[in-house]
Parts: C-alpha cells; sequence; structure tokens
C-alpha cells in the first residue's frame, strides 16, 4: 500500500532529481552528464531514479516538459484574462521575450534541438506541449476578439503564427547560433508588436 508520507516523500525525490539533472544538464551538457552525478548531486539512489524516470532520457523529458510548465503560465493566464490587445500582447510579448533569452531556455533549447533530430516521438510530444499550445491559446484569444467586434485583416490561426514569428524569429537564431549581432531591447520588441497590431487590425478594439 502506498502512504501519503511515501507519494509525498517520491514527490520531493522526483523535484530533487530534476532540479540536480536540469543544472547539469546545462553546465556540462546532456551527453557529459552521468546518472550517477545527478544522484550525488540530489541524493537518494539509482533504483529510485529509474523507479521514477525509467532511463536518463525520461530524465530529460521531465526537466524539458518541468521547464516548459513554468514558462507557459503567464502567457496561459494572460490569455485566459481575454483583456484589451493593447494590454494583453504586449505582457505576452515581454513574457515571451523574457523566456526566450533566459541563459536557461537556451541552454535548454540547444539540447531539445538534438533530441527533437533523433527521435520524432519526442519531437511530437515536446511541440504539442510548448509551441502548439502556446499557438491555440493564441488562436483562441484572436477568435475572441473577432467576436468582440475587431476586423481582423486574417483568421485567428494566421495571426497566431505571425505574432510568434513576430516576436520569437530573433530569439530562436540566439538559440541555434548561441548569439546573433541583433540586440533584442523591450523596445524592439515593442516596435515590431505595434506593427504587427495595426497590420492584424487590433490596434483600435477596447474591450468594455
Amino acid at each position: 500500500m502506498i502512504t501519503d508520507t511515501l507519494c509525498c516523500r517520491l514527490d520531493q525525490r522526483r523535484r530533487a532529481f530534476i532540479d540536480a539533472a536540469r543544472a547539469l544538464f546545462i553546465e556540462q551538457g546532456y551527453e557529459r552528464t552521468t546518472l550517477g552525478s545527478i544522484v550525488e548531486l540530489a541524493g537518494g539512489s539509482l533504483a529510485t531514479l529509474y523507479k521514477l524516470f525509467g532511463n536518463k532520457d525520461g530524465l530529460l523529458e521531465a526537466v524539458v516538459f518541468d521547464h516548459s510548465a513554468i514558462s507557459e503560465s503567464l502567457s496561459r493566464r494572460l490569455a485566459s484574462m481575454r483583456s484589451n490587445p493593447q494590454e494583453t500582447l504586449p505582457l505576452i510579448a515581454a513574457d515571451l521575450r523574457e523566456q526566450l533569452l533566459d541563459p536557461e531556455f537556451l541552454a535548454l533549447a540547444r539540447i531539445v534541438m538534438t533530441r527533437c533530430i533523433e527521435d520524432q516521438a519526442f519531437a511530437k510530444k515536446f511541440f504539442d506541449q510548448t509551441a502548439t499550445r502556446k499557438r491555440d491559446d493564441l488562436v483562441e484569444m484572436f477568435a475572441q476578439w473577432q467576436q468582440d467586434g475587431a476586423e481582423l485583416t486574417a483568421s485567428p490561426e494566421v495571426l497566431a503564427d505571425m505574432f510568434l514569428d513576430v516576436i520569437a524569429s530573433d530569439m530562436h537564431s540566439d538559440a541555434i547560433s548561441h548569439s546573433t549581432e541583433i540586440v533584442h531591447s523591450p523596445e524592439r520588441t515593442n516596435a515590431r508588436l505595434q506593427i504587427f497590431m495595426k497590420g492584424a487590425g487590433l490596434d483600435k478594439l477596447v474591450r468594455k
């Protein structure tokens, strides 16, 4: 019988393994990090690690999707507010900018890119739980604004894709190349956003 105390202890151990693995993957790289070094940093045992995650690949998935769940929270909460475009989109853009330029995100993104090339199932799961989910939230939000009277210049689906391209394209380059010569300032992000909102027909809608 599994008691509440045992479940709590396993949850704490799972958290410790994920935190240790994330730190070591970022510091040493995925390939050079051993399960033994993760256990040494986190405490516990290899047997418990295998029980919780199956293997190193399972632990990487837990690290990636744990980080993705955290990074999604603000954007999803803002989308659920269905506020004015002029209020909501700048907040979402700023949130995306902070996420995508975070050194930890960039380090994990490079690991994820390699893994997606090697494992199609992982790639599908990753995009379903991150990019696809974020896009779906945006589509729903644009559709709501359209119902509220916004004369959109394209479909909610097209605008969701364009919004992500406008805000995130340069920053994705950083994840691949380690660096670009573009300065990702808040002013640059806001300037792009203002052009997007005007072109999308969202610059004048004000919800009551």
